[in-house]
């Protein structure tokens, strides 16, 4: 579909839980727009933007999928995000990417974790939010009760802009509050609502409805607020644009609902969207850094130069890599010759093309704010900014968070080594959040990512699109060694072997640091005890030791290390023998400092019903978890602890067992505390039995 104007377009990242029908919801959407012509769900196995095998098989998204809706001459651009929590930085990049959130909320279950999160990011990032309830034909769907959570989430500027006409089973409908027109749906129908009679029976709540939502509309602009103090009232156009002002500004925050799974709400939500949601240009600016690395703002206009953000990448053995980029401001027409940024290289946009789940349709030419794709650019990957050469500028990306989670992976056929880098490569251009490499300490090749979830999926990629099989090892728990108080070392190194020898001394103090803080070298040698050209020989002998730990073989992080003195041979002295001396003093201060073992603590939430509590409870306390507090979310209870990662490296098989599949969980990482004695001790000794094995 090709927009000449860019107040056509709409951008919405579609986010929220896992299991509230977000891509059901969207494949409703395209249905009601004539892209497909059928009604297709997550559970049928061929949905636009669940289009990944693995999606198919797993019947759950997990990554973000782009797709388009032409609605009334108007193009509104959806980002169907994965509800996991082990793939939220799939909603991260597509709420940076898009100009405001439609947060599905389940109607039965209420608010949940991952609402609660996109919620978070959402006003982190300043974005728009319009929620939207799923599932309003279910049992126990309760339009009062959502709102009611909601509310308590939001604190203000909850309201609806649709009422239901039925409730559960009998849901057939919607009233538009704004413009005062209900509309009935065929179940199972096109999604595409019949104009009729508001009912009877609803006047009263949608006349209190309306009244509400005009006092808002009123409150958020001070020359809506005065003349409705004067007149008691707002016109309809006031009101349609005071609503479309409210809600760019985050003041007023709109309630929509539907029943996807049964097209009812469709055309209603397209239109609410087209009414409410702000286009590019309302957006303003797009926060960004110039050639200096000074913060700037880039005008999201049309008759500004060039740029663009790519948010996501598609690999494909086949058809090969695929760029998704938003136009931030400017436009772009086929063979527009772009400047990336971030490498510093130009980059030719052959191809340009509008997208659908992965299928692509060329288009000559996209205006400010518009989303789509290009394929082959030679060497620009998600985060990177296409711009033109003229203004180069950097949009601003995301800083991506650190893996949770590793496992040891070794091929299952001896010549795929080769195969498996490669590979492994193409999935991180597609998927920022795994990382590999081989660990300089064990010499095993290294999976990392946000759980194990995330890692099976990555390996059943490697074997469906690149054909290699790998073994996956129990996962390393990344546990630190840290110190508890601060003592003085000593470092030398002497040594004739005939000729010119070798001669370094250093004295250093170490002092812990607070968590977090890693290491800090400071140099305090006053004179030259030490020539200058020497000293940063013993920071590098430490850096090195202290990666190798000194109890159990683990980094050792959060000390500070003071460089006092020293002695040199203007002979012997040498960088080499410096950075030994460093190592030494470095091991001499550890016997003092009474080193510890630290292992990383997850922060775990559980989703449960009241009929499991008391077993998770048990469980979780077995795992020595913490309760961190319970509350309740529907009709559902959310269990909080804090556990250590090395007791929930199993748990979703654990859980999945203890509560038939009824429960679910996410976790990430807290924080780091000190390993309890025996288990330090096992760990050591099991690193010294490691040690002898190596050196037998």
């Amino acid at each position: 579909m090709l927009v000449d104007s860019s107040d056509k377009i709409r951008n919405l990242a579609l986010v929220g839980h896992n299991d509230t029908g977000k891509t059901t919801l969207t494949s409703a959407l395209l249905y009601c727009g004539e892209v497909q012509n059928r009604l297709t769900r997550v559970e049928d196995g061929n949905t636009i933007t669940d289009f990944d095998p693995e999606e198919i098989h797993r019947g759950i998204s997990i990554g973000l999928a782009p797709c388009f809706v032409p609605w009334k001459k108007h193009k509104i651009n959806l980002l169907d995000c994965p509800g996991y929590g082990i793939f939220f930085a799939e909603t991260r990049s597509a709420l940076r990417a898009a100009d405001a959130a439609l947060l599905a909320v389940d109607a039965v279950s209420g608010v949940e974790v991952t609402t609660e999160r996109s919620w978070g990011v959402a006003k982190r990032e300043e974005v728009p939010v319009i929620f939207h309830l799923t599932r309003m034909d279910r049992e126990r769907a309760s339009l009062d009760q959502t709102l009611e959570g909601l509310t308590e989430l939001v604190a203000r500027g909850v309201l609806p802009i649709q009422l239901p006409i039925g409730k559960e089973h009998d849901f057939e409908g919607v009233v538009d509050i704004v413009t005062q027109k209900a509309y009935l749906f065929d179940r199972d129908g096109n999604g595409r609502g019949k104009e009729t009679d508001i009912p009877a029976d609803m006047t009263e709540a949608v006349e209190k409805a309306r009244t509400e939502l005009i006092e808002a509309v009123a409150e958020a602009d001070d020359l809506l607020l005065e003349k409705f103090f004067d007149e008691g009232e707002l016109t309809q156009k006031e009101l349609e644009k005071g609503l479309t002002f409210a809600v760019l500004k985050r003041r007023i925050f709109p309630v929509t609902m539907s029943a996807a799974g049964h097209g009812i709400g469709c055309s209603s939500l397209l239109d609410a969207l087209i009414a409410v949601a702000p286009d590019p240009l309302a957006r303003g600016t797009f926060p960004a850094l110039n050639v200096g690395g000074d913060e700037i703002k880039v005008k999201t206009e049309e008759g500004e130069p060039f740029s663009a953000l790519v948010f996501k990448t598609l690999s494909d053995p086949f058809t090969g890599k695929m760029s998704i980029f938003r136009i931030v401001s400017g436009s772009a027409r086929a063979d527009t010759q772009a400047w990336n940024t971030q490498h510093e290289i130009p980059e030719k946009m052959a191809n340009l093309a509008a997208i659908q789940g992965k299928q692509t349709t060329s288009v000559s030419k996209m205006v400010t704010g518009d989303i789509g794709c290009v394929a082959k650019l030679k060497d620009t990957h998600t985060g990177d900014t296409l711009c033109a050469k003229e203004r180069p500028v950097a949009l601003t990306w995301l800083v991506e968070r650190e893996p949770a989670m590793s496992f040891a992976i070794e091929p299952k056929s001896k010549g795929d080594e080769e195969k498996i880098g490669e590979a492994l490569q193409r999935l991180m251009e597609e998927d920022t959040r795994l990382r590999s490499g081989r660990d300089p300490e064990t010499h095993e090749y290294l999976l990392s990512g946000t759980g194990q979830l995330h890692i099976e999926i990555a390996v059943a990629r490697l074997k469906s699109r690149f054909n290699v099989e790998v073994i996956l090892h129990p996962p390393k728990v990344p546990y630190r060694e840290t110190i508890r108080k601060a003592a003085n070392g000593h470092g030398r190194h002497k040594k004739q072997t005939g000729g010119r020898g070798q001669f370094a001394d250093c004295r250093i103090k170490i002092e812990p640091l607070r968590r977090g803080e890693e290491f800090e070298f400071k140099d305090e040698i006053f004179g030259g005890a030490i020539p200058q050209g020497y000293r940063p020989a013993v920071e590098k002998g430490i850096q090195e030791a202290r990666m190798r730990g000194y109890l159990a073989g683990y980094p050792m992080v959060d000390f500070c290390v003071r460089l006092l003195d020293g002695q040199y041979h203007d002979v012997d002295s040498s960088e080499m023998a410096f950075k030994i001396a460093g190592s030494l003093a470095y091991k001499d201060a550890m016997e003092k400092a009474r080193p510890v073992i630290m292992e990383p603590m997850m922060e775990v939430e559980v989703v449960t019903t009241e009929e499991y509590m008391g077993d998770i409870m048990g469980d979780l306390s077995q795992r020595r978890g913490r309760p961190q507090g319970m509350e309740v979310q529907g009709a559902n209870q959310v269990i909080k602890a804090v556990v250590p990662m090395a007791e929930m490296l199993d748990y979703a098989k654990v859980l999945r067992a203890l509560t038939q599949g009824r429960s679910r969980f996410h976790m990430e990482v807290s924080h780091y505390e000190e390993v309890p004695g025996n288990i330090q001790e096992k760990l050591i000794k099991e690193a010294e039995e490691k040690k002898a094995e190596h050196s037998a």
